[in-house]
């Protein structure tokens, strides 16, 4: 399997990004989005899925969060999809549960070229640190979207909004890397032959 990276560039008058990923990495993060809670999340997911991730984003924070944290996934998900390539010779499917205390959550992964999420998340506080709890769903689905794979993300109990958020990014990276894992078949794990955004 070739070198699986993806650099990305995205500008539009609301936000400024560059995202670099490598899936076959070890970890390492640099994210500075102005988010302290969002670099938070987006540098647990890259640690336990075990990818590289650089992440700057400029964005409209004196507006309010929401520009950065949607182009933020967008940006990540396309930076995903690049590095994927043909996805030929992966798993595509992935699932994991995570916990964080007294939190649970499960993800599922469908790297299928359907792009879908279904986030739930049970947060109940209105912000954690500067990040509205509303858009750390949106992180997700837009994510999704962006690297045309279908996700489903639930927290399945916890009473804690910072372990409940943070259990289900821990989730996805367990789930993510175990999508993008070698298979040891060299085809594509689908009867269309094809996971490249059409129906498989």
């Amino acid at each position: 399997m070739t070198s699986r990276e993806g650099v990305v560039t995205r500008q539009t008058k609301e936000t400024e990004i560059t995202v670099k990923l490598r899936l076959d990495g070890t970890g390492r993060t640099t994210v500075s989005s102005g988010i302290g809670f969002l670099d938070h999340l987006l540098e647990a997911m890259a640690k336990h899925a075990r990818f590289d991730l650089e992440l700057a984003c400029a964005g409209d924070l004196h507006i309010d969060d929401h520009h950065t944290a949607e182009d933020c996934g967008l940006a990540l998900g396309m930076a995903v999809r690049q590095a994927l390539g043909s996805r030929v010779g992966i798993n595509r499917f992935g699932y994991a549960y995570a916990p964080l205390d007294e939190a649970l959550a499960r993800a599922v992964v469908d790297i299928s070229g359907r792009p879908f999420g279904d986030v739930d998340l049970a947060l109940k506080r209105e912000r954690l640190g500067e990040l509205s709890c509303e858009n750390i769903p949106h992180v997700l689905t837009s994510m999704a979207s962006a690297a045309d794979l279908t996700l489903h993300v639930d927290v399945l109990k916890g009473e804690n909004d910072h372990h409940k958020a943070e259990a289900a990014f821990k989730a996805l990276a367990l789930a993510l890397r175990a999508a993008v894992a070698p298979s040891g078949f060299d085809d594509v794990a689908s009867t269309k032959g094809s996971l490249g955004g059409e129906r498989s």
